[in-house]
Parts: C-alpha cells; structure tokens; sequence
C-alpha cells in the first residue's frame, strides 16, 4: 500500500509542466495570429504604394491571388471609388473618335482628353506632326476636384472611368463614368459630330449626393500650353489670348503681352484658348457663377525656337442642382475662322480681332463679305489685289478733294505770307485778316484734313483684316508660300535688331511706293502750308518724314503678314498713280488760281461752318481782350 501512494511531488511537477505546455500553446498562436497580422498589413500597405507609384491596374494584377488585400487597400486609398478602381477599365488605356475634320482621343485615366487633332490643316511646328494638334502629350489637363462626405478630397485626373461608345444617328457617343456602384456615377460625356469642330460636352452625376460633401463647392480645373503651329513665332505670340464672355454677351480678353495677367469673372458663358489660326473654347449652357482666369507668357526670347506661346488656366467651381452636378456644355477645337465661328451663333466671332467699334463694322460689313466673294472666284494674292483696287476707288473722291485743297492753299500762299509779315505785331488780328481772305477765296484750310480723317477707319480696319483672315493661312502668291506670315527671300547670317535675320520684299516694295508718293506730295504740302509763328517749321519736319516714315515701314512690316505688305504695296502704287493723273491732267494751278481771283470779286460770298465757327471764336477773344485793356487802364 505504501508504494501505490502518489508522491505529492509528482504532482506538482504534472502540473507544472501541463501549466508550461499549456502556455507555450497560446504563445505560439498568439504569434502566428500576430504574424498573419503582420504581413496581411505589409501586404496592404505595398499595394497601397503600387497604387500610388504605378497604376491600380498594375497592383491588381500583382495581387490577383489575394482579393481581400485589394479591396481594403483600394477602399483605404479611394474610398467610395474603389469600386471603379476594380472594374477592367482601370488601365491605361484610350479611346479614339475621328471624322473628316477632328480626332479625339480620350484616357480611361482622368476621362479627359488627351489628344485633339484638327485633320485639314498642317503645322509649322518642327516638334510636332505634320497635322495641327491642339492636346497632345500632356499639354493640357481638365481636372475636377470632388469633397466626400468623409472629408477627403479626389481628383477625377487620378481615377479610372469606365468608357462605352456608342452612336446617335451619325453622330458618335462616348460615355466616360466614374462609378461609385453600377448605379451610382460621375459621367462626363462627348458628343463628335460629322463635318463639325463643335462637340457636345456634359458633365453630370447619379446617385452620389450622398457620396459627396455637398457643402463643398467642386473645382473644375481646365490648363492648356498653346502650341506654336505657325510659321512666326513672335507673330503668332502676338495673336494668341485668353478671351472669355461674362454678363450676358460681353466679351473681353486677358493681355496678349504681358509677362502673366489674371481676373475672377463674373456670370461666365464661354472660355477660348485663342492661338492666331486655332482656338479652343469650352462653353457653357448654365453659365459658370465666377471663373479665375490666368494667362502666362511662355516666349522668353522671340528669337529662339520654342514649342510653346502661353500657359492658360481656368479655375472653376460649379455648383450641386438637387444634389447633383447637371452642366450641358460645348466644346470647339478647330480654326479662328471668322465665318465658322459666326455661324455657331454664339458670339465666338468676337474671338477674331478685328478691331473695336466703327473698325470692326468695316471689316464684318464691308472687307470680310467683299473678300469673301473675290477669292471664291479668284487666286488669294490677286483676291488682294482686286480688293486694295477697290478700295483705292472707293476713296480717290477723298482723295482729289484733299489734293484740290493743297492746291488752293499753295495758290493763296504768297498773299497768307504777306499778312504774316504785315501783322506780325498782332496775332490776333493776323489771324482774323487771314480767316478773312480764305473767306474771300473760297478756301477752307481744314478741307484737306477731313478727307484724310476719313480714310483712317478703312486702313486701320485693313490692317486688322489681314493678320486676321484665317483664308490667307498656308495660301501662296508669287514667292510668299504664306500670305499669312512674312514673306522671306534672303536669310542673313546676322540679326538686324527690331528687323530680323531675313528680308521680306513685299515690305520693302511697300517702303520704296511710300518714299516716291511722299516725295509727290510734300512738296505741295510744304507749299501749302505756311509758317506760323512760336511753330514748328514744318517743312523740315516734313522733309526728315520722307525718309523716316519709310523705314518705319520696312522695319515694322518686316515681320507681318505678306498679305498686309501686298496690300500697302499695290495701294500706294495706285495712288502714286492717282496723284499722276490729278496734278497733271485734271487739276490745274492755273484754273484754281483763276476760281480764287473770281470768288473774290463776288459779294456776301456764304461762309462755310469752319469759317464761321472761326470768326465767332476770334471775335469773342477780341471782345476779351478789349475789356480787359478797359480794365487796366481803370487800374
């Protein structure tokens, strides 16, 4: 019996080694479950940093074998757009529409475009293709930015859009949505139109109002870097503005020159990237509330070669409608053309410059209807021609009256010197002897100057016509290949500073027509006019703007149109040849001093308004200047 007793001993050691297996039993699996833990987090946490690093597609098919990562890291990172991130679309891929007159090319990525083509028109760049491309190669980036309920921010520019095109007739649709759940979206949506630069665009969303803070305004965000596609770099430059159309058909524009320029608009309908030939217009059924606008200058240096002119960036904030976003906008990618645009019936004509006020009724009204009609029959460069014929013609009654004019003062211009001498000591009453003979010879001293004022608003609006007639791009005319731009027929191996490294001829045929017409007229203004005493002589003023105003030609134009040069070349020889005919076959200096003996001899000769608004000014200072002598000899 003694030796059945169980030895207290051994009991303790039973229970002491269970109570170590026990333990050691728990610990290893508390390990293991910290292990799987562990690596479940250094796993989510990779695919987190593929999915900022690479691309969701990419961290999906690197971790296919485990779902259940996925999801949570592309909950953690997107949160209610995971579900987009998930669906087969999230790649990097893209979706072309083409017609005849534009390819678009839209990123699964953003949803935005990423490449417009205007098919018909080639381009001058050397670092693009052959055909002009307004978006390419990340020039430009539309970007909404959206609040979430759960206080994060998203921008559509990093998430995947699922695209589905489809057709309406034979226009092509493509749909591109952000999804939240197969019912719930953020769909930006194309409309491409056979035979038409204009597309339909919308943004609008389905079901997120719960999804999104709707307390918080989202950012529409649209940045463009123009691209040279033009011969002239400095030329185009020059041409290439932000123009936008605010309070209800108002239109304005952001400074062409200057090295940045920015303003916050008001009640926004329309924003054009305007380049010189090619512009791109986002625009507005609802109009944008308030839009920040910024315009940069990207020609440091005009003289070397760049791919870009200006960095244009619009700013803005649209607005929830019921909880949803609901815009109808438009798009345009396609030519400045003046006639396209005013066909829209959207006020994108006054994109064009083509001068303001009574200018651009000109051109709109008179030049552009007129050249439209010449070069639809006619070769470009003798369209020009024709034209600038036309317009000689339309003002030579101008300009004979204003010759008739000199020629009346040259006529009275010993007698005018006679009452300068006469009443040198008197001004005023030099002056109203002088007021009286034109009076009596039936001369009017600003006749000449009226004509002359006329013909400003058609030569201002011409010279705003050409650089702006998109017709005139790539058209050649003799040896110009593009009216459109200068003209060069020599390359120096130098800089000539404000003229350039080549020699256009239009312009310097141009200069040598001003030089001989000058060298016509001056003589007879010189003659024409008398010296008047405390002024300027003018005749030698005149006689330095022989040379100068040529040169001013040569050196300005040098670098402008060829189109503009033709037209100041063949308009001036016109009028060399007008003046001819005038001065040596019409108007006779010994008939027009035989009218002014007669007008003389006549009495109660009717005064013109320019006279008798003279003779009233200078008898009221007479009247002044008498009660002013009465009062200092009170004194």
């Amino acid at each position: 019996m003694e030796g059945k007793k169980i030895d207290r001993n051994s009991i303790v050691g039973f229970v002491v080694i269970a109570g170590l297996l026990i333990w050691m039993m728990f610990n290893n699996i508390n390990k293991e479950q910290e292990a799987i833990v562990k690596d479940k987090e250094i796993a989510q946490k990779e695919v987190i940093k593929q999915i900022e690093s690479e691309s969701i597609s990419n961290a999906i098919s690197n971790h296919v074998e485990n779902d259940s990562i996925m999801t949570e890291a592309l909950r953690s990172k997107l949160g209610p757009f995971a579900f987009s991130a998930t669906l087969p679309s999230a790649q990097e891929e893209k979706t072309e529409l083409k017609t005849d007159f534009l390819t678009l090319v839209v990123e699964n990525k953003g949803g935005s475009l990423s490449n417009v083509v205007v098919n018909k028109f080639d381009s001058f760049n050397k670092n693009s293709g052959k055909t002009v491309e307004l978006i390419k190669d990340g020039n430009s980036n539309f970007n909404l930015e959206l609040h979430t309920s759960d206080n994060r921010v998203f921008n559509t520019q990093d998430l995947y859009f699922e695209p589905e095109v489809s057709k309406e007739g034979e226009n092509q649709v493509l749909s591109m949505r952000l999804k939240v759940s197969e019912n719930q979206f953020l769909e930006y949506r194309y409309v491409l139109k056979p035979n038409d630069y204009m597309i339909d665009f919308s943004i609008r969303t389905q079901g997120l109002n719960k999804v999104v803070d709707l307390s918080k305004t989202p950012q529409l965000k649209w940045d463009l870097k123009s691209y040279t596609n033009e011969k002239s770099i400095s030329y185009e430059n020059r041409y290439t503005r932000l123009y936008y159309e605010y309070e209800g058909g108002k239109d304005n524009d952001l400074s062409p020159t200057s090295k940045d320029d920015n303003k916050t608009v008001k009640d926004v309908s329309y924003i054009a990237y305007k380049q010189h030939f090619f512009t791109s217009i986002l625009l507005t059924n609802k109009n944008f509330t308030s839009v920040d606008l910024v315009s940069k200058n990207l020609v440091i240096d005009e003289d070397v070669d760049t791919e870009f002119t200006k960095q244009f960036s619009s700013t803005i904030p649209l607005e929830y409608s019921n909880g949803e976003l609901n815009y109808d906008m438009n798009m345009y990618f396609g030519p400045s053309d003046y006639k396209i645009l005013k066909s829209y019936d959207k006020n994108l004509d006054n994109i064009v410059p083509l001068g303001w006020g009574i200018f651009g009724w000109v051109n709109r009204f008179l030049f552009i209807p007129v050249f439209g009609l010449l070069s639809s029959f006619l070769p470009y460069g003798i369209a020009i021609i024709v034209l600038t014929v036309l317009v000689r013609l339309l003002i030579s009654p101008l300009t004979y009256k204003s010759y008739v004019s000199q020629a009346k003062m040259k006529a009275i211009r010993p007698e005018v010197t006679e009452l300068n001498e006469k009443y040198k000591n008197d001004p005023m009453k030099k002056q109203q002897e002088t007021m009286n003979l034109y009076s009596k010879a039936g001369v009017n001293p600003m006749a000449g100057c009226v004509p002359a004022l006329l013909q400003i608003p058609i030569f201002y609006s011409l010279f705003q016509f050409f650089p702006s007639a998109f017709d005139l791009r790539q058209k050649s005319f003799l040896w110009a290949t593009d009216l459109s731009s200068y003209d060069s027929v020599l390359e120096l191996p130098f800089k000539i500073p404000f003229y350039g490294s080549h020699v256009s001829l239009f312009p310097l045929l141009a200069s040598i027509a001003i030089f001989i017409y000058m060298k016509m007229t001056t003589g007879d203004q010189q003659m024409a006019q008398p010296a008047q005493e405390g002024m300027p002589d003018m005749s030698k003023i005149m006689k330095v703007m022989i040379y100068i105003s040529p040169l001013m030609m040569l050196f300005f134009f040098n670098n402008y149109a060829s189109g503009l040069s033709l037209y100041y070349f063949v308009s001036n020889s016109i009028t060399i040849g007008i003046m001819y005919v005038i001065k040596n076959h019409i108007v006779k200096e010994e008939k027009i001093k035989a009218k002014i003996e007669e007008n003389k001899t006549k009495k109660d000769r009717p005064k013109g308004r320019f006279q008798r608004k003279m003779q009233e000014m200078m008898e009221q200072a007479q009247e002044q200047q008498r009660l002013k002598e009465q009062q200092n000899k009170k004194k």
